[in-house]
């Protein structure tokens, strides 16, 4: 496949988690976690973190990454070699055909995550919006997304409904109410089952100093890494990672307000993280409506053209797998 053909650029010395034995025998396996937080501990949490916490340390790293939607496309991403997984918000709604204006709920992306969860091996973040009501919802939502499978959360705040940060019509909730929310996200992290938290501002719609004093706030309180969305240029991202001591992550739109830096700039800059939220929707819709025009040409002329071959379709999508593992179970 092509995607495997270009080698992720940058490498993670966290290694993948231990497994048990395959054959079901009783064993007792040792492990040691780095970087873990809450009640209970994750072993993708624990890598999700330890990831962050190495690419802030290392100007060669940064954990970039792509945005999925569902199961198969979260799947590609990982056969193609990103670290992470990212449930975006836009994304996920891209695929029910709707904007990023607050139209999915946590159930829905709990039924992403799951979906995901059973497809790749890599840790998940997933996009949590604003938590979907009051600070007590949050808490609902940070436990939710973690007893889902999502080794991280984004918790934002806007107000609901929320939308894409850089589209227009977005605005903030007070100080108070953002605080609340972080707190409640931490408090459900710290008390129950360990999951990162990505806490993002959208403040710098009203100035500088709104949005850095909610981010070091956030940073107070709790947040493994910090997002202020929608920075304009380069020097407003360096200022960024250099005022806030704590992982910092970035979101690169193309076309959108932000700059659009490559990854290796990020990370000479000190960012842990950045992602792209809308490549593989721009895609998504580029590749039907392109698929479509060409059958449609074809259709007083001859055959349907080949996108990719029968083979390639079926690996794709999982039945290469299904087919190698249903010969076990064959019984007359």
């Amino acid at each position: 496949m092509a995607s495997r053909s270009v080698p992720y650029p940058f490498q993670f010395d966290s290694t993948a988690p231990p497994s048990g034995p395959e054959d079901g025998a009783k064993t007792d396996l040792n492990m040691s976690l780095q970087n873990v937080r809450g009640r209970i501990p994750s072993i993708q949490a624990s890598r999700l973190r330890t990831m962050f916490l190495e690419a802030r340390k290392d100007p060669t790293k940064i954990i970039a990454h792509a945005c999925t939607y569902d199961g198969l496309s979260s799947r590609l991403v990982e056969e193609a070699g990103f670290p992470i997984v990212f449930l975006s918000g836009y994304a996920v709604s891209s695929s029910y055909g709707l904007p990023d204006t607050g139209y999915i709920a946590m159930a829905e992306m709990c039924d992403k995550i799951q979906e995901s969860y059973r497809q790749v091996s890599v840790p998940i973040m997933a996009d949590g919006d604003t938590g979907y009501g009051s600070p007590m919802n949050v808490k609902r939502t940070v436990e939710s997304f973690a007893a889902a499978g999502a080794a991280g959360v984004m918790i934002e705040d806007q107000q609901w409904p929320k939308r894409c940060g850089h589209t227009k019509g977005k605005s903030v909730v007070s100080r108070e109410e953002a605080f609340a929310r972080m707190q409640a996200a931490c408090d459900a992290r710290n008390e129950g089952r360990d999951i990162f938290i990505l806490a993002r501002t959208d403040a710098l719609m009203h100035s500088w100093e709104e949005a850095m004093t909610r981010a070091q706030e956030f940073k107070r309180i709790g947040a493994d890494a910090i997002f202020i969305e929608a920075l304009p240029d380069r020097a407003a991202m360096k200022r960024v990672a250099d005022e806030l001591d704590i992982p910092v992550f970035a979101n690169i739109i193309e076309g959108g307000r932000t700059e659009n830096l490559s990854a290796k700039e990020l990370a000479e800059m000190g960012y842990s993280a950045v992602a792209y939220p809308w490549t593989l929707v721009a895609a998504h819709l580029k590749g039907i409506r392109d698929a479509l025009d060409n059958l449609k040409r074809s259709m007083t002329v001859g055959a349907p053209p080949m996108i990719l071959s029968y083979d390639e379709v079926c690996e794709g999508v999982g039945f290469n797998k299904y087919w190698e593992r249903e010969e076990k179970y064959k019984f007359n």
